[in-house]
């Protein structure tokens, strides 16, 4: 359902599935499973769309069941929607394991907020996109329902054929935009945003109308527009995305439901937005690699393999898997690495209790092949590493890494080329 314009398509996004669609002016966008470096909570999210003036529901957050009555008291709403903040999708069908079915509930009793937050909070909810045992609810969100009388898609993303950003539109919203693009592509609207200017007021109004809003609600709509495009701005945001931006019976615009992208490297200055990003239901060894700069996926195999770049993970995963084998994660370096940082990068890939091998496979261009020599040696006697090692390397200082890894005196299997390090990472795992 959510969208991220193909800028650098990283490490994270090679194992992603991807379907492509085209606007008529060459924008493409991929749909991917999103594996986000920033992760926000529902009511995050909502929190910085409602400090930019942008239109959502009236919501409390409560971390107890008391807390969940009282805000539902507080809110003197016709209708409250009760929502357990996990960040898997599938709450609505997903199952507590206190017996409740459901992580979102409609009610018009306060009282029954209460209940439902009580079997709620502390109890893990399994969704289709979470582990099998689910995750913990720590939060709840009490909010007004709203009725819905027509649904829209909006989103504003970062378009590098552009050079800048895009408004996309459809007055079909609620739904998987993906389908609506493929089946009905002429009802896919497109504004391209001049950096410099902002969003001009004909074009919020023309977006609105193209999206079917009408009368005073087109001006309206426009207003919301022009707002979340100041939020892109104000966030450092490399995509705003609300589905269903919606219309109501009493004449409301209102934005039900958005997810919003970071760029990581306005880091530095957008701290607090950074401070609430929650890992607890990441994979821990993602977690810790993010520390160090580095990039961590795990897979379900048992070779671990350790790269410097997306091209070389997806290569060296496809080659293992091709010679019968199955990679169990694989861990990016990228550029500028430092010897520490492969001491890490090794003690993240054996933490993993399925690796049985460790693949390294490493093309220094920026990378100095000789900084990685040390780190490896340094990794095994210090970590006393008891997993068969493959190592290729190749590039800059190429022959003083393999000196360093030769006269190391440590059981390290060199291999000549990428084919040659797959073939022996898997018989390494077949002699054992």
């Amino acid at each position: 359902m959510f969208l991220s314009v193909s800028l650098s398509l990283s490490l994270s996004l090679s194992l992603r599935f991807c379907s492509k669609w085209h606007t008529s002016c060459g924008l493409e966008l991929v749909r991917v499973s999103p594996r986000r470096w920033l992760n926000l909570q529902e009511y995050q999210s909502k929190k910085l769309m409602q400090d930019s003036g942008v239109t959502v529901q009236h919501f409390f957050v409560a971390d107890t069941a008391s807390e969940a009555l009282e805000a539902a008291k507080r809110l003197k709403a016709k209708e409250i929607v009760l929502k357990a903040q996990i960040l898997a999708g599938g709450r609505g069908k997903g199952v507590f394991d206190s017996g409740l079915k459901g992580g979102v509930h409609l009610t018009k009793d306060p009282a029954v907020v209460g209940e439902l937050a009580g079997k709620m909070l502390g109890f893990n909810l399994t969704t289709k996109q979470t582990p099998k045992e689910g995750v913990k609810v720590k939060t709840v969100m009490v909010a007004e329902a709203l009725d819905i009388s027509r649904e829209t898609y909006f989103a504003i993303l970062m378009d590098r054929s552009c050079n800048g950003p895009v408004m996309v539109g459809s007055p079909q919203g609620g739904v998987d935009i993906e389908e609506v693009a493929a089946t009905t592509p002429e009802l896919i609207f497109k504004e391209v945003i001049d950096i410099f200017e902002g969003v001009r007021d004909d074009q919020a109004l023309r977006m609105a109308a193209n999206l079917g809003f009408k009368g005073p609600l087109e001006r309206q709509a426009a207003d919301q527009i022009k707002r979340l495009y100041d939020l892109f701005l104000k966030v450092d945001a490399t995509q705003v995305e609300v589905n269903p931006l919606g219309e109501t019976p009493e004449g409301q615009v209102v934005c039900f439901d958005a997810k919003i992208n970071f760029d990581d490297n306005a880091e530095f200055r957008q701290k607090a937005v950074f401070a609430m990003d929650d890992t607890a239901e990441s994979d821990p060894l993602e977690t810790e690699a993010a520390k160090y700069d580095l990039k961590y996926i795990g897979l379900d195999g048992n070779i671990a393999c350790f790269v410097n770049g997306a091209g070389l993970a997806m290569a060296t995963c496809d080659i293992i898997d091709l010679h019968g084998g199955k990679p169990a994660n694989f861990l990016d370096l990228g550029g500028g690495v430092k010897e520490n940082q492969v001491y890490v990068a090794f003690k993240l890939l054996t933490a993993d209790p399925k690796v049985e091998a460790i693949l390294v496979n490493i093309f220094g261009g920026i990378v100095n092949c000789a900084i990685i020599a040390n780190g490896i040696t340094k990794a095994c006697r210090e970590l006393e590493l008891k997993v068969p090692l493959v190592v290729r390397l190749e590039g800059t200082n190429v022959q003083e890494a393999k000196r360093i890894l030769s006269e190391s005196g440590l059981p390290i299997t060199s291999a000549s080329d990428l084919d040659d390090a797959a073939k022996k990472a898997v018989a390494a795992i077949a002699k054992k």
